[in-house]
């Protein structure tokens, strides 16, 4: 039997009580998730101390939710770290009481006439209109800021909205975000007038007053790096670590294959066939896949990894975290994060420090090797052959052939 399961009713405090039923269900959920036994003894003594004082205040389960959890910190802890890090194994516990059903539901927090009608939107883009998730928590962002700039908590007069309204919102904010953050926020604003426009809530479809982004196509060269520069940066990472070694097989796939990054994160154990070296890759984006030839030092690289250095747990995705709790890592930024850190290592600069320079550094180091812009397509999975045309102005040896002799004999 396990140790810490048959022990937990020797802790003063969890012999007798309204938590005492439900300790090994937690116990059992902290194990799975790869927390180790000393964490879990200082996690059941806080639970003892909290079910001490429940039974001495005459407090049930029944009456257990988030205000009784911050009055019991409140009261216990003095200092804030302390009550930062208990508060997250009491609210864990928390959960697990409400999926078994022993505590009532969270109550839902009456939300304001502004929440409401971003909710409406929200529902009518998954809805009716078919867009992912990933859509719905990018236009929902852009649309959510302009109905709490435009109304605040207050009641929403949708009937008074005005064209300068939604010119005002944008010109406001143009000059703070890129290029591409612009060019999504005016995209959601009139998909937002739109939805307003089709409810009936504006006599006007006020999507034509949206003003739009100025974006000149292809005005710029792809930022990229050498490929010395590429295998610098993988050179850099320390692999005599699991951190290391993990994050190495991240910037490997990115370097080889192009990946994205919420591809990477998107990985599950069963895209990976090892008996036609092959992988598959889910687009979030577009919600297709693509299969794509696995490397042989890509290959070993994740062979090794998952084999040495990948925790053991119950969770499907090929990345996980490296600490308690083992689960997915959380979101496509981490990728960012992590080359950024990589770049700094290496003393490489680039003017892009994101995870798709590897995308740009692998098209260009394609086409100087005489690949077509077809085949660059094939391997970005880019669905519009002009997304790929790009890469064509870094080809100068091509375009110095169809440079016009400039008079003097200068070319």
């Amino acid at each position: 039997m396990n140790p810490l399961l048959a022990q937990f009713k020797t802790v003063r405090g969890l012999d007798d009580g309204p938590l005492c039923p439900h300790v090994p269900a937690y116990i059992t959920q902290l194990q799975t998730q790869g927390y180790q036994p000393q964490t879990i003894l200082k996690h059941l003594w806080l639970f003892a101390h909290f079910n001490r004082w429940l039974k001495r205040t005459d407090r049930g389960l029944r009456n257990l939710n988030e205000k009784t959890i911050k009055r019991f910190l409140r009261h216990q802890c003095a200092q804030r770290k302390r009550q930062l890090e208990e508060g997250g194994a009491l609210y864990g516990l928390l959960n697990l009481l409400r999926k078994a059903r022993v505590v009532p539901e969270a109550e839902k927090v009456p939300t304001t006439p502004a929440e409401r009608l971003a909710n409406q939107y929200q529902c009518y883009l998954l809805k009716e209109r078919g867009c992912s998730a990933h859509t719905l928590e990018n236009y929902g962002r852009h649309v959510n800021r302009f109905i709490n700039e435009r109304f605040g908590s207050g009641p929403i007069r949708r009937s008074q909205l005005r064209a300068q309204d939604v010119i005002a919102f944008v010109q406001s904010g143009a000059h703070q975000l890129s290029r591409g953050h612009a060019s999504q926020r005016v995209t959601a604003l009139r998909s937002f007038m739109q939805f307003l426009h089709y409810r009936g809530h504006t006599t006007t479809n006020l999507a034509a007053a949206v003003p739009a982004v100025a974006h000149w196509r292809m005005t710029g060269l792809p930022r990229h790096l050498s490929s010395k520069s590429v295998q610098k940066v993988l050179d850099s990472c320390d692999q005599t670590t699991a951190f290391g070694r993990r994050n190495y097989v991240i910037l490997l796939l990115m370097a080889r294959l192009g990946l994205r990054g919420g591809e990477i994160i998107n990985l599950q154990l069963e895209d990976l066939d090892w008996e036609t070296a092959q992988l598959t890759i889910h687009s979030k984006k577009s919600r297709s896949w693509t299969r794509l030839p696995m490397p042989g030092d890509v290959g070993k690289a994740v062979a090794r990894y998952l084999r040495f250095d990948r925790p053991r747990c119950s969770s499907r995705d090929v990345f996980v975290r490296m600490v308690a709790p083992y689960q997915r890592l959380s979101r496509a930024n981490v990728i960012a994060k992590l080359t950024q850190t990589a770049l700094k290592r290496a003393g490489v600069e680039c003017m892009r420090t994101g995870s798709h320079v590897f995308r740009h550094s692998l098209a260009t180091e394609m086409l100087h090797r005489g690949a077509s812009l077809e085949e660059i397509g094939q391997v970005l999975r880019h669905k519009n052959p002009d997304t790929t045309a790009i890469y064509a102005k870094v080809d100068l040896d091509a375009l110095r052939r169809l440079a016009i002799v400039w008079p003097g004999g200068v070319q």
